[in-house]
């Protein structure tokens, strides 16, 4: 130990130079010793930090106790770096060293996450024999835990021969620390059973540990524990319960525990502000606010955060300002949670300035959190470039994106490459995390690049059930029901529950014309079984489902069973009607929308006119549109023109249809002259025909349908020669014409046909069977329209060619394939033609059948001679 002291004064000097040591400034008293003597006993008591410099002139050589005073002041102060060079420097000098002294170094290299450090120490405190001491052990165990070394905190925790609460704790903390809240229940129950009984801080950590994994059945078992050990007049026990119970919901419960307390702290009243928020119950948390004030407690930041949240979840943008008056006021302004938090209120308040003006004072306190936060906030108030820009700078910055960063600048498109951000993800090693992994997924989503989405999907190292949701929303958009069929299935096999956005994800994508009909009803009868089919999304995916799938009662059904209906169920059943040329009723729907005050939007209108136009409503449509301006505010989007456009093209109205044309604030997109262009084919109006053709093609050079409803207007004005140039520009651009194919389901199995396809197995009972109705449709008086058939041939072939059409094979098969009576139900990719129109309402008569055809435009419910359409499509 002598020679270990006998240190010249410019050693000792070097050294501490080279640790940093706060207390260099103090080797003056050095310079005329070549030793260190040893100093007088000190009373520790007395010692506080602003008294050290005194201190250290008066005994250059301090004792145990004195170091260990110091040391403890630090750590008490969170001057935890000077507690560890402190240490640093005792150690050099050969200074002696206890138990105190290492548990308390140690519990510094814990909060410093300095787990090199802590392992240093640990071999100190195996070389001085101190592992038995169990404050050396419990503090060595908490360092382990602290900085997320399970195992070798587990690992001391076993080899400690004696343990106390303290230890106990100490290791029910750490796993609870570190998300593992299962085995916390199981060391809390093997503590009890080894006769340690519980402290107020084994309740803390084992309550918490409760509230995450969800188990409050055990929770209220552990409250009862407590209660018998009469803990519960304990402040910060009865804080972890009232967290237990808002986290799980159960807020009468805590406010059952909040009543009876004798005392209550800050942390109390911001425990149940902040259950409140999280609950959505937004006016107790208002409440609680008011009541602590008039308390007289304290208000800390965590009594402005969840407050700060509640404003932005409301868009309370008046309180949000008054509580930032209030920060001012109390001091809190420089907090950067609570200036991330306003940030994020402004922003979801549309005052995007402000927000960015706070941003911009925080200068070194920008970290992570505030720069994602900032990003978000520009994409939520639609300034994509201003987010991506924010996003470069960060990283000029020198700011590491986080995983929360590239969720949300994912969400940026088509600013941003889903590729690049990807490739960053990747080398950032964030890829494989759920958040990350969806938002990958969901970027290419949208994209329409599923094989991609499937790739990312399959790299998530633990999906969630919002990962698996995303994947099945993204078969549902390309309306590939067997992909999200077989993931459901996939989802369920690897014991994941289905929830509520699960279901609606795959009933949406059975709402696609080639899915099998009887899987959207066993997938509805799942959703019932898991008593999820009355949630809002589920009703909604169920409505869209069968309406798009024909059965427009059943989505009515499921429309007037609904308790409660967002904007989405309205919707949905204002455009059901609307396909299924049921005016009134999509109009009855929409009435009854307005009584109940319900908050419209673009796609609400779209429904209403859309209805209007199928019906031929002229005048209403034009009413309906002037009050979506006038009263709603809504500006029109390019879809709700072209309702408009179509409401007038069907109509016969083409020059009203250019007016609308003429007069929209922004060029017309391919849409708008699609339907004119229809319409023209329909009114037979060649020059508006034409033009509307030429800008189609303009826009979309390889869409057939501009170059075939072109051609088919000069067939019908008998210009023979202008259709052969047409189909002759087809093929010199390689644009394919679609062919039209009809499809049918019969004992859950789909069945295609071409027109004059002749490769089905039935083929021959096919057409037996429309040579047998040809002669019945004879005996009627029918009469092909041979006006349909837009080929310069002789009128037989012409009949031949239109009795051959896919709609027509695929009914001839339901006909022969299914049982007197029953209902068909035939999808077809083309528009219906006039004269299979007028077949259909025959066969429907002569066969005593219900036939539901849907077209591109619409459904047609033929039943005893007549259409639902009323012959106006």
């Amino acid at each position: 130990m002598t020679s270990s002291l006998s240190l010249t004064r410019n050693q000792a000097k070097q050294f501490l130079k080279t640790l940093n040591n706060p207390f260099h400034k103090f080797l003056s008293v050095f310079q005329t010793n070549a030793s260190i003597p040893q100093p007088p006993k000190l009373c520790v008591e007395s010692t506080s930090l602003r008294h050290t410099p005194h201190l250290f002139e008066k005994s250059p050589q301090p004792d145990l106790a004195q170091c260990n005073g110091l040391l403890f002041d630090y750590s008490r102060n969170n001057n935890n770096k000077e507690a560890l060079n402190l240490f640093l420097s005792i150690h050099s000098f050969g200074l002696p060293v206890d138990g105190s002294t290492l548990s308390c170094v140690l519990k510094v290299c814990g909060c410093l996450f300095n787990v090199i450090a802590g392992r240093q120490v640990h071999c100190q405190c195996l070389k001085l024999g101190l592992l038995e001491d169990v404050s050396v052990g419990t503090s060595l165990l908490d360092m382990y835990m602290k900085t997320e070394n399970v195992e070798d905190g587990r690992r001391v925790f076993d080899h400690m021969g004696e343990r106390n609460v303290v230890s106990w704790t100490s290791l029910l903390g750490g796993y609870a620390q570190n998300g593992m809240n299962e085995e916390v229940l199981e060391l809390f129950l093997t503590m009890q059973m080894e006769g340690i009984k519980p402290n107020p801080y084994t309740f803390a950590a084992v309550l918490g540990a409760l509230a995450s994994e969800g188990m409050v059945e055990k929770g209220v078992q552990v409250h009862c524990l407590i209660v018998k050990l009469g803990f519960k007049t304990v402040t910060f026990v009865s804080n972890s319960l009232i967290s237990m119970y808002l986290r799980s919901g159960m807020g009468k419960d805590a406010i059952l525990v909040f009543d009876g307390m004798a005392t209550k702290n800050a942390v109390t009243w911001n425990c149940m502000i902040s259950g409140f928020v999280t609950n959505g119950l937004d006016f107790a948390a208002l409440e609680t606010f008011y009541d602590m004030r008039l308390a007289g407690v304290k208000f800390t930041q965590m009594t402005f955060i969840p407050l700060i949240k509640l404003c932005a979840n409301r868009k309370e943008l008046g309180f949000a300002k008054q509580l930032h008056c209030r920060i001012l006021k109390d001091g809190f302004n420089f907090d950067p949670k609570i200036k991330t938090a306003l940030m994020v209120a402004y922003s979801k308040c549309s005052e995007i300035n402000d927000a960015f003006k706070l941003f911009s004072t925080m200068h070194e306190a920008q970290n992570v959190v505030s720069w994602t936060a900032m990003i978000s906030g520009h994409l939520q108030n639609g300034e994509i470039q201003e987010a991506v820009k924010l996003f470069c700078l960060m990283n000029k910055e020198g700011v590491k994106p986080n995983d929360f960063t590239y969720s949300t600048i994912l969400t940026a498109q088509p600013a941003v490459s889903p590729f690049q951000i990807h490739a960053q993800a990747i080398k950032a090693n964030y890829e494989k995390l759920p958040s990350v992994g969806t938002a990958i997924l969901d970027a290419y989503v949208k994209l329409g690049n599923i094989e991609e989405a499937a790739k990312a999907f399959e790299q998530i190292d633990e999906r969630d059930i919002v990962a698996w949701s995303a994947m099945l929303a993204g078969y549902a958009q390309i309306g590939d029901s067997e992909g999200a069929t077989n993931i459901f299935m996939q989802l369920v096999k690897e014991g994941i529950k289905p929830n509520e956005f699960t279901f609606s994800s795959v009933i949406n994508a059975c709402a696609s014309p080639t899915a099998p009909f009887e899987q959207g009803k066993q997938f509805h009868a799942w959703s019932i079984k898991s008593k999820l089919s009355d949630a809002l999304c589920v009703c909604s995916a169920l409505i869209t489902m069968y309406a798009k799938r024909g059965n427009i009662d059943n989505a009515y059904q499921i429309f007037r069973r609904q308790q409660e209906r967002d904007l989405t169920s309205w919707n949905s059943m204002i455009s059901g009607y609307a396909q299924h040329g049921h005016a009134k009723k999509a109009l009855e729907i929409f009435e009854e929308m307005r009584r109940e005050n319900m908050e419209m939007d673009d796609i609400t209108f779209i429904g209403v006119i859309s209805a209007c136009s199928h019906a031929g409503l002229v005048d209403e449509g034009e009413k309906y549109f002037n009050v979506m301006i006038v009263k709603h505010r809504i500006s029109p989007t390019m879809q709700l023109y072209s309702c408009m456009v179509d409401l007038y093209s069907r109509a016969g109205m083409l020059d009203k249809a250019m007016d609308i044309i003429n007069t929209m604030p922004f060029p017309a997109g391919a849409t708008v002259w699609r339907t004119l262009l229809a319409a023209s084919r329909v009114h037979r109006h060649l020059e508006l025909g034409k033009l509307a053709a030429e800008q189609l093609i303009s826009l979309q050079p390889q869409d057939s349908a501009a170059y075939v409803l072109l051609s088919n207007i000069y067939a019908a004005a008998g210009n023979w020669h202008e259709r052969r140039n047409v189909r002759k520009l087809m093929d010199q651009r390689k644009v394919k014409k679609e062919a039209g194919y009809s499809w049918i389901e019969v004992k859950n199995k789909t069945h295609s046909f071409l027109a004059s396809d002749h490769s089905h197995p039935m083929s021959y009972q096919i057409y037996s069977k429309l040579d047998e109705l040809k002669m019945r449709l004879k005996d009627m008086g029918y009469q092909p329209d041979t006006d349909h058939v837009l080929q310069d041939i002789a009128d037989e072939d012409k009949e031949t060619i239109l009795s051959q059409h896919s709609e027509r094979l695929a009914i001839a098969f339901g006909l022969i394939a299914t049982p007197p009576r029953t209902a068909l139900q035939i999808v077809k990719n083309l528009r219906v033609c006039g004269d299979c129109h007028t077949v259909i309402k025959l066969i429907s008569l002569i066969e005593g059948r219900d036939i539901v055809v849907r077209d591109t435009n619409r459904f047609h419910h033929f039943k005893a001679g007549s259409c639902s359409c009323g012959d106006y499509w």
